[in-house]
């Protein structure tokens, strides 16, 4: 993967939110902070580094007319070749989304000419705008449009309702990245087993600049934690408005350990480009775990405190055994796998 770059144009109307959510993901800017941003002018490039190796070239392509125009008659062979994925976002609110559906036709019609293997996003932003109960119907409405436009040029899209104001956001460019990750099934694989030698509930890797969900594990023994199927996201978002006041504070944001009724999670850096987040959940009658150097029990009837510090000890070993192995998937060639 050393050295690998991937093309990306982010493409829609003009004040559809595509910058207010490159901002959010990869610059740290709350959803609050994006009121200041202006519109952008023709192309921004953003070259960013993803995984340490892996470089995300974003094309953000302002959504006026004029400059619309241009991308589909004299710029077409520079935007539109070596793509490796198009995210195109709809204004759900857009006065004239017929023309949407006809830009994003163009869109497909150019990619199936220079870039046929490339990607298909539809973001449909602003969510919301539209009262709770019809969301659904109107994201599927306008989904299925999109992937009957799509068949035609042999692409296949993939959707997602979102909004700056929730986790929606993460969970969409979580999925869209992860799919550009050629070892994203060695990170998988790897996770499952330290999932299974920890005894954890459940483990979830991040990038740790984006706090974007690399990967993640439960145990299907634990239903309690597939409740919520957001909550990998919502922990995105918590966590990297918590970075961000620590920031403000000049305090540098390292690991986090919080011990709940009847769980406790602890998140570590796990590579200098990922972080890892263990959850275990507590046993009334005797709290045991396995790690990588052998086993070692502790009795409920023991100190409890002592019994946490075993553990807080144990997941910190074990996650320190398996970084040379998650360091070596991050540089790996997926070709070497």
């Amino acid at each position: 993967m050393a050295g690998s770059r991937r093309k990306l144009l982010l493409m829609g109307r003009s004040g559809s939110g595509k910058s207010s959510m490159r901002s959010i993901i990869f610059s740290n800017y709350s959803a609050f902070d994006t009121r200041r941003l202006g519109a952008t002018i023709d192309v921004e490039h953003s070259h960013l580094r993803f995984l340490g190796n892996m470089t995300l070239n974003l094309w953000d392509c302002g959504g006026q007319d004029a400059y619309m125009d241009h991308y589909f008659s004299t710029q077409r062979d520079n935007i539109f070749r070596m793509v490796e994925a198009l995210i195109f976002v709809f204004d759900v609110e857009s006065k004239e989304l017929r023309k949407d559906i006809e830009t994003f036709v163009l869109c497909l019609r150019n990619l199936y000419e220079f870039s046929p293997s490339a990607k298909i996003f539809a973001l449909v932003h602003k969510m919301d705008l539209v009262i709770l109960e019809k969301r659904q119907d109107v994201y599927r409405a306008l989904m299925k449009s999109l992937e009957d436009t799509s068949a035609m040029f042999s692409f296949q899209v993939q959707g997602f309702a979102t909004t700056i104001w929730d986790e929606s956001l993460y969970k969409a460019w979580s999925s869209i990245v992860c799919s550009l990750i050629p070892n994203v099934a060695m990170f998988q694989k790897h996770l499952q087993t330290f999932a299974d030698i920890s005894e954890a509930d459940e483990v979830i890797l991040f990038e740790k600049t984006t706090f974007l969900v690399i990967s993640h594990v439960t145990n299907p023994r634990s239903p309690g934690f597939r409740s919520d199927s957001t909550r990998f996201e919502k922990i995105s978002n918590i966590i990297k408005q918590y970075k961000q006041s620590c920031s403000k504070l000049r305090a540098q944001f390292q690991s986090l350990s919080i011990r709940g009724s009847d769980s406790t999670s602890y998140l570590d850096t796990m590579t200098s480009n990922t972080m890892i987040m263990v959850i275990m959940s507590h046993k009334p009658d005797s709290r045991g775990s396995t790690d990588l150097l052998g086993s070692n029990e502790i009795n409920g009837d023991g100190d409890e405190s002592l019994a946490d510090d075993a553990e807080n000890n144990i997941i910190l070993a074990n996650i320190k055994i398996a970084r040379k192995m998650f360091e070596k998937i991050e540089t790996m060639n997926p070709d070497d796998r």
